[in-house]
């Protein structure tokens, strides 16, 4: 009858126990052989989450290069490149970048505290709910876009119909949002709170708004995309500066150069916004631990 055969770990090797006597078999380190799967990736994660966007680049401009997309139709990334360095040597560039800003923040300002307001009222009371939800929810409902000709009515044609809308648009994602965040806070903390016997104003300063800032930071990165959204059309319509307002001289000139250029910058002030609250979640959020992918 044939012996059976065993595996030993003996002094950090595999002996394998057979009729031809013990065989020294190397032990397999599963924790070096993931630290080398990982050192084949040495690029920062930033670079790599840029080398998408790069090769797009790069087969745009080669398809341009070659005469296969027509440069009259679609600028090639140079030719984008160059517009943006002439209209940065005249000066135009930052005069419009700065406008089109300064109505963005105004416009934000106004929808997001207005949202953060309504948010409150209607998730720390029930009368405030039965009042203002139902509202917000209509007017949520209502294309912000649509109002354009009503609000030049009522506010002309000058600046105020532009931050009008922002704040329009920005308002709602963070109303819902906060709103879900105040009453998606855990039931136990609150009974846990009242049982260490804190009173209705501590209980809403140290268990529910804190718990209410997540909803909070979400509705705030539609509100700024929302923010971008409403700009580029408002501003192609009755402004005379701006980033849209240069798309919109650019494209009787046909120039795609400027035209592309502009929605690149829309592209990236959209990306910087939201870089800039992924940073307040890290330093807000520190302490709540999630998926981060496998």
């Amino acid at each position: 009858m044939a012996s059976t055969e065993t595996l030993v770990a003996v002094g950090g090797t595999q002996r394998e126990l057979s009729r031809e006597g013990p065989v020294a078999l190397p032990l397999v380190d599963a924790a070096g052989l993931s630290r080398r799967a990982r050192a084949r990736v040495p690029l920062p994660r930033a670079v790599r989450r840029l080398a998408g966007p790069a090769v797009v680049l790069l087969v745009w401009q080669l398809l341009g290069s070659l005469g296969e997309i027509d440069s009259r139709v679609l600028a090639t990334p140079s030719q984008v490149f160059a517009a943006a360095v002439e209209l940065g040597r005249t000066g135009e560039l930052a005069d419009n970048l700065l406008a089109s800003l300064q109505r963005v923040v105004e416009g934000l300002a106004v929808g997001v505290s207005l949202g953060v307001a309504l948010a409150v009222v209607a998730g720390l009371f029930r009368l405030g709910e039965e009042l203002v939800d139902s509202t917000m929810q209509i007017l949520r409902a209502l294309p912000a876009l649509g109002l354009l000709p009503l609000v030049i009515i009522w506010f002309g044609v000058g600046e105020e119909p532009k931050v009008v809308l922002v704040a329009f648009a920005s308002a709602f994602p963070v109303y819902v949002n906060t709103y879900a965040g105040i009453r998606g806070v855990e039931q136990k903390l609150v009974e846990s709170a009242r049982v260490l016997g804190l009173g209705r104003a501590a209980l809403v300063r140290h268990v529910v708004l804190p718990g209410a800032v997540p909803g909070f930071l979400v509705g705030l990165r539609f509100a700024l995309t929302s923010a971008w959204l409403v700009m580029i059309i408002a501003e192609q319509l009755n402004a005379t500066s701006g980033i849209g307002y240069l798309m919109n001289q650019a494209q009787a000139w046909y120039r795609t150069d400027i035209i592309v250029l502009g929605l690149l910058i829309y592209g990236l002030l959209g990306l910087t916004a939201d870089a800039i609250v992924r940073l307040l979640e890290r330093r807000l959020l520190g302490w709540r631990r999630g998926f981060d992918g496998a």
